[in-house]
């Protein structure tokens, strides 16, 4: 059993918004899922699963620059600012909080929504309390 789990975060780490699929879903799909929750910012830094025309042109519509590199088979290179992308660690910095977590980390629930339940318990205690 594979989830992936796509956040929203904001400068602190602190999870905004969560949403789980399932593990062979694309990055896509959370990312269009999750679309219509993007606070008012001025940057979204994502990674190379984020990378697709319709998403930046969703995010240029909204006002948002993105700061996502290009996957490495696209054929039109993509510009973004890497020195800003390299401060997309604090994003992974919170996934590995998240996953300090026993019950997050194995994964011990089978059904999604009390996984994700538990997830978003998890952060609230670390981030929120």
């Amino acid at each position: 059993m594979n989830t992936k789990l796509h956040a929203i975060c904001d400068r602190q780490r602190r999870p905004l918004n969560l949403f789980a699929t399932a593990g062979q879903v694309s990055d896509d799909i959370g990312a269009r899922a999750m679309l219509s929750s993007l606070p008012e910012v001025d940057w979204l830094r994502g990674d190379r699963g984020h990378d697709a025309d319709w998403f930046g042109e969703a995010l240029k519509g909204r006002g948002i620059r993105a700061c996502i590199p290009g996957r490495k088979k696209r054929r039109k290179r993509v510009q973004y600012e890497k020195r800003r992308y390299g401060r997309r660690n604090r994003i992974e910095i919170m996934f590995g909080r998240l996953k300090d977590w026993r019950r997050v980390a194995t994964r011990s629930d089978r059904c999604p929504k009390v996984f994700l339940s538990a997830i978003a318990l998890a952060a609230t205690v670390i981030d929120w309390l």
